[in-house]
This record gives C-alpha cells, sequence and structure tokens, in this order.
C-alpha cells in the first residue's frame, strides 16, 4: 500500500515547499482556493511527485472529513502537516478562530481515526503563542473545544474584544488560537501515543509568504529581536516541516519547535533593549 502525505494549506508558502520534500510519498495538497491548488500539483508533479489537489474548507468538519476520507482511498496516511490558516489581516476574530483553532480539532479528530502506528500529525501554529500574557491563557477553556464548540468560541471571542481597533482584536484572536493550537497538539499527542501516533506543533515567526507580507507592517517588529533580523523563508520552514514530519523522527513528540530565527527568545531575553 502507498503511503500518503496530506498538507493543508498546501497550495502555497511553507506547506507547498514541505510538500516538494515528500518524494517518497503520494502528496494531497489542500486549501479552499482550486486554482491555485492545481497550479501546486503541476509544480509538484514537475518534480516527479505523484500528488492530487483537494479542495477544503478546515473551518468544517465535514469538509475535513472529506478530505480524509480522500486520502485514505489513496493509501495508507503516514504524514499530516495542518499548515492552513488565517492571520490578522485576512479575517475578523470568530473567522480566524473557526479556522485555526476548530480546524486544528477537526483535522487531528478526523485524521487520527485513520492513522496507524507510525503516522504523524503536525499542527502548525506560530509564535504570536509566546506573547500572550498569562491571564489569557485558560486552559480549561481550551478543552472546551471538544466539548462545547460555541461555548469555546464564545469565550475566546470575549477574551479578543479586550482589544482595541479590528486589526487588534484580530490580532487578539490569531494569538489565542495559535496558542491553543499548541496546547491541544501535545494533548493529542498523549491520547493519541496509545495508538503509535505522533503529534507535534511547530511555531514559525514570521515568513516571506503572501500572508506573511501582509503582516510584515505590525508582525516585523518581531524582525529585530531575531538572531539574523530577517524574515524567513518559505524553503526554510517547508524543510523544518519535513523534518518534523519524517517517521524518522519518532521520539519527537508532545512539543512546540519554535522555528522563528530566534525572535522570541531574543525578545524576552537576548535583546531586550531593542
Amino acid at each position: 500500500m502507498a503511503n500518503v502525505c496530506v498538507i493543508t494549506g498546501g497550495g502555497s508558502g511553507m506547506g507547498l515547499e514541505a510538500a516538494k520534500l515528500m518524494k517518497d510519498k503520494i502528496v494531497v495538497v489542500s486549501g479552499r482556493t482550486e486554482a491555485k491548488l492545481e497550479k501546486a500539483v503541476a509544480e509538484l508533479k514537475a518534480l516527479g511527485i505523484t500528488a492530487y489537489a483537494k479542495a477544503c474548507d478546515t473551518s468544517k468538519r465535514e469538509s475535513v472529513q472529506a478530505l480524509a476520507e480522500f486520502a485514505a482511498s489513496l493509501g495508507e496516511i503516514k504524514n499530516v502537516i495542518n499548515s492552513a490558516g488565517l492571520s490578522p489581516a485576512m479575517a475578523k476574530p470568530e473567522t480566524i478562530l473557526r479556522v485555526n483553532a476548530l480546524g486544528t480539532v477537526y483535522i487531528n479528530r478526523e485524521f487520527s481515526k485513520r492513522m496507524k502506528a507510525g503516522s504523524v500529525i503536525v499542527d502548525v501554529a506560530s509564535n504570536s503563542a509566546y506573547v500572550l500574557p498569562n491571564f489569557l491563557i485558560n486552559k480549561k477553556v481550551y478543552a472546551l473545544a471538544d466539548t462545547d464548540e460555541a461555548k469555546f468560541l464564545q469565550k475566546l471571542l470575549k477574551k479578543s474584544s479586550l482589544a482595541k481597533g479590528d486589526y487588534q482584536r484580530s490580532g487578539l484572536a490569531y494569538a489565542l488560537s495559535k496558542n491553543f493550537v499548541v496546547w491541544y497538539a501535545k494533548k493529542c499527542a498523549f491520547e493519541y501515543g496509545k495508538q503509535g501516533i505522533r503529534v507535534v506543533s511547530l511555531s514559525p515567526g514570521l515568513i516571506a509568504t503572501d500572508m506573511g507580507n501582509l503582516e510584515a507592517k505590525d508582525g516585523g517588529m518581531l524582525i529585530p529581536f531575531s538572531a539574523e533580523e530577517r524574515m524567513g523563508k518559505p524553503e526554510e520552514l517547508g524543510f523544518a516541516l519535513a523534518t518534523v514530519a519524517d517517521e524518522r523522527n519518532g521520539y519527537l513528540a508532545g512539543v512546540d519547535v519554535l522555528c522563528d530565527g530566534g525572535s522570541t527568545n531574543g525578545m524576552k531575553e537576548f535583546k531586550k533593549k531593542k
């Protein structure tokens, strides 16, 4: 049976760059824009990779379920890289929370039902997860994502409303959603570990993608705190994702891999005066 790698948000950016490195797998790239997906598939096929496009809205469980079923029909699902997401400039708080937070719940739940021992799920978070003040982080609220989605959204939207201004509220919703992703990936790692399924999250910094460029004005404030004082490149993050998702990394589980050029540690300790 062929091995399958599924990459949400695989039509461009770091997701597509990761797909290019999965040459021994059947690759399924998913996203909301079919034209972008077809272009990505053509690019992957030109590299000799067997690839398929499958439209998916990760904010809808039934859409994620259809994606998982399609991938399982092609072979054994070995790698899931969940890089689909929305940034503050792209949507309002509720949409951001539905795609980034609940989308992660749907991906992890639906795919884990169809995965076997030796497989891996990588959930893409963000270094924004590390800038939230502690009083905004409530793990009891996070746990509601599995039991009461409406209440989960209500409570996080209330926290997001503490910010002043539309962009700021979306920014806070984004940071909350990514902090949740880090927590949820850890939760799933200990739950799915009994089945031999590895779960890890990876938190990029500001990356020179279409999404990253949209956020460069505000997100760019962290660039001076990074070790090399620059944005990350999509191919760098693609390699990081592919490495974390590699089955040979069997002991890497239940943690967040912070891949932000050092900006989080620079901001907190080493470059405080900048």
